[in-house]
């Protein structure tokens, strides 16, 4: 039995496994973060219209932050 290949990324200073190849839109699909978020991809802010072509790759650290109003 033939499995797909994975990476490793650091999600969030974690350890993460995405099936291969994968992009930010594929991360984002599969955490759904709620919005409003910005996704960083090794210390590289990836803007929304960039999620499909920025790819992953092992080893890669991605940030995804939940942005928060307060007062």
């Amino acid at each position: 039995m033939e499995t797909s290949p994975t990476i490793q990324v650091r999600l969030n200073g974690e350890a993460y496994a995405l099936s291969a190849p994968a992009t930010v839109a594929n991360l984002v699909a599969v955490r759904r973060p709620r919005p409003p978020f910005a996704v960083e991809v090794n210390k590289q802010l990836v803007r929304r219209p960039g999620y499909h072509t920025t790819e992953l790759c092992d080893g890669d650290e991605v940030e995804i932050v939940t942005l928060v109003g307060g007062g």
